[in-house]
C-alpha cells in the first residue's frame, strides 16, 4: 500500500462536523470520505480509536481492543428504531468548532444507556442475532472489557488497582458475583462496542471501495487503568498490590530538563517472549481489522526504552533498558505474514539500533517538516535528504499547525531558513510546506487537515504537557470550500501522488538502495 507515491490527510473522527457535539460515524463521515476521493487522497490517518477517560487523550485508553462510544452515530440508532428522534431534538446546543467533552459525557452516555434499554425491550430478531454473533466472535476481549467498564462505573471511575483486592486480583468467585450484580451494565458496554464496530467497519468499507486506506495508530504502551493491564498483570512490572514498580517516559532533552514521565506500566518482555508475544499478536490482529495500516507510536521502545522508578516525580532518574528487538518482529511475521503493514514512529532520541531494527524489516519511518529548519543542510528532516521508504508530514497531532509554527513556535532562525529553503517570503506558509511534502521523494505524504485549511495555532490538536484543552478541535463544513478541494487535487496530481498514474508502469530504480525499494513490510 505504501510502496508507490500516495498522499492523505490526518484527521481524527472527533474533529468531523456534526450536530451533536463531537464527530461521529454519521453522514458527515461519509461526506469526508467523498472529499478525500474527489481530491485523489488515498490515505486517511486517524488517532487511536479506543475509549478515553480523564484528559480525553486517545493515547490513554481503557482498552487496546475496544472503540470509543463517543464516536457512535446517534442518527444511525434512530434509523434502527433504538432511539427516538425526540431525544436528539432535545439535544443541548454544542459548540460547532470544538468538542466539549464534559457535556458529551453527561448527555451522550445516558442516551446510549437508554438505547441499551430499548434494545432489550424491542430489538428485532435479526439485530439480536447480529449482536450475539459479535459478542461470540469478540469474546476473547469483550467479556473482560465489559466487566471492567461495569466495575469502573460501580467504583465511580476509580482505577482498577484501587478496587477491593478480590476484584483487583481477579479472584474467580469475585468476578462471578460481579457478573451477576452488574449484568445490565455489562450488556450496555457490549452493545456500545457492537454499535461502534458496526458503524466504523461500514465506514471503512466505504472508504476502501473508493480506494482509500485507513492508517490507524497503536501506542506502544497501554494505560495503567485499562482492561489490558487488569487482565494481564503478570505481563507488566507490578507489585503484590498491583501498583507499578517502574513506568514509561523519555529522558531529559533539549525540550525538557526533566524529561517526560508518562506513567504507563512497562511490559515484562521476558514473560511475553515465553508465550510468543500472544497478547501483542492479538492486539495487532485486532488493529488490522479496524485499519489497513498501523503506525506504532514510540517505535524506538522495541529497541530500547526509558524505565523510571514509579516513585519518581520526574523522568530524570531513569535508565535505558533493552527492548525485545528483532525477535518480536520475527514472531509477528510468523503469525501475521512477512509484509507487515506498519509505520515506525521513529521520532525523538533515535539511536543506531532503532534505525537498524526499522530497516531490517523494511518499515517506513517518519519525517516531520517542522523539525527541518533548526540546523543546516544536513538535517535529516529536510526533503533533499529523504529516501523513498518514509512517510513525510508537515506536522503531527503533537505539533502546532504550520501557521502556528511559523508565526509563534518557530525561532527567527527557523523562519529564515524556511523562507530561504523554499524560496518564499512566507506569505503562504502552510501550503509552501504542503508542497514541500508532496514534492519530496518520500513514497507517502500526510498532511493534517488544519494545514490544508490554512488554520493557525488555535486549531492545534494537542500540546504535550498541557493539562486541558487538547483533542478538542473540529472543522465546520463550510471550511471545505471548492477552492480548497481544487488546490489539494491540483497539488496531488502535479506531484504524482495519485497512484492511478503509475498503474501498468514499471517503477524505475533511480539508483535507490535495496532498503529504499522495499516499501512497507518489504523486509
Amino acid at each position: 500500500m505504501l510502496n508507490v507515491r500516495r498522499s492523505g490527510i490526518l484527521l481524527h473522527p472527533t474533529s468531523l462536523p456534526g450536530a451533536y457535539g463531537i464527530g461521529s460515524f454519521d453522514q458527515n463521515a461519509y461526506y469526508w470520505v467523498d472529499f478525500l476521493a474527489q481530491t485523489r487522497q488515498t490515505l486517511w490517518q486517524v488517532l487511536p480509536l479506543g475509549p478515553t477517560g480523564y484528559g480525553d487523550s486517545p493515547y490513554q485508553s481503557f482498552s487496546s481492543f475496544a472503540g470509543n462510544p463517543y464516536l457512535i452515530s446517534l442518527e444511525h440508532l434512530v434509523q434502527l428504531g433504538l432511539l427516538e428522534q425526540q431525544a436528539l431534538d432535545r439535544a443541548p446546543t454544542f459548540p460547532r468548532d470544538r468538542v466539549d467533552y464534559g457535556a458529551i459525557y453527561t448527555w451522550k452516555l445516558p442516551l446510549l444507556r437508554e438505547v441499551a434499554r430499548n434494545f432489550q425491550a424491542r430489538a428485532s430478531a435479526d439485530l439480536r442475532n447480529e449482536f450475539e454473533t459479535f459478542c461470540a466472535e469478540n469474546a476473547d476481549w469483550l467479556e473482560d472489557f465489559a466487566l471492567f467498564m461495569a466495575l469502573k462505573d460501580a467504583h465511580n471511575g476509580a482505577p482498577w488497582n484501587q478496587w477491593e483486592m478480590p476484584l483487583r486480583s481477579r479472584q474467580p468467585k469475585a468476578l462471578d458475583a460481579a457478573r451477576k450484580e452488574h449484568a445490565d451494565a455489562i450488556v450496555n458496554h457490549k452493545l456500545n462496542q457492537w454499535f461502534f464496530y458496526r458503524q466504523w467497519l461500514a465506514l471503512k468499507r466505504s472508504a476502501n471501495e473508493k480506494g482509500i486506506f485507513i492508517i490507524g495508530d497503536i501506542p506502544i504502551f497501554v494505560a495503567m487503568d485499562s482492561s489490558d493491564a487488569w487482565c494481564n498483570p503478570s505481563e507488566f512490572f507490578l507489585d503484590d498490590q498491583y501498583q507499578p514498580t517502574v513506568v514509561a517516559g523519555v529522558p531529559p532533552d533539549y525540550f525538557s530538563a526533566t524529561g517526560q514521565l508518562w506513567g504507563n506500566p512497562l511490559y515484562r518482555w521476558d514473560v511475553m517472549k515465553q508465550n510468543r508475544y500472544a497478547w501483542w499478536i492479538r492486539r495487532i490482529r485486532a488493529a488490522l481489522r479496524l485499519y489497513d495500516i498501523v503506525r506504532i507510536d514510540h517505535f524506538r521502545g522495541f529497541a530500547g526504552y526509558w524505565e523510571v522508578p514509579a516513585r519518581e516525580e520526574t523522568a530524570v532518574n531513569g535508565r535505558w533498558v533493552q527492548g525485545p528487538g528483532a525477535d518480536f518482529f520475527h514472531v509477528i511475521q510468523a503469525e501475521l505474514g512477512e509484509n507487515l503493514p506498519i509505520i515506525a514512529e521513529d521520532l525523538g532520541e533515535i539511536t543506531p539500533d532503532v534505525i537498524e531494527l526499522r530497516d531490517r524489516f523494511g518499515l517506513p519511518g517518519m519525517k516531520i517538516l517542522q523539525f527541518a529548519f533548526s540546523t543546516d543542510a544536513s538535517d535529516k528532516f529536510l526533503p533533499h535528504n529523504y529516501t523513498r521508504n518514509f512517510v513525510v508530514y508537515t506536522g503531527t497531532h503533537d505539533n502546532d499547525t504550520t501557521w502556528g509554527w511559523y508565526r509563534n513556535t518557530a525561532t527567527d532562525k527557523e523562519r529564515d531558513y524556511f523562507r530561504r529553503y523554499f524560496r518564499t517570503d512566507g506569505h503562504d506558509a502552510a501550503w509552501t510546506m504542503i508542497d514541500g511534502a508532496f514534492r519530496s521523494v518520500a513514497n507517502t505524504a500526510i498532511v493534517p487537515l488544519q494545514d490544508v485549511l490554512n488554520l493557525g495555532g488555535e486549531a492545534r490538536m494537542n500540546l504535550p504537557g498541557r493539562a486541558s484543552g487538547n483533542w478538542a478541535w473540529r472543522f465546520v463544513p463550510e471550511q471545505l470550500t471548492g477552492h480548497v478541494a481544487e488546490r489539494l487535487l491540483e497539488t496531488t496530481i502535479i506531484y504524482g501522488r495519485d497512484p492511478k498514474i503509475y498503474e501498468g508502469k514499471a517503477p524505475e530504480s533511480g539508483g535507490q538502495t535495496g532498503q529504499d525499494q522495499k516499501g512497507i513490510g518489504g523486509g
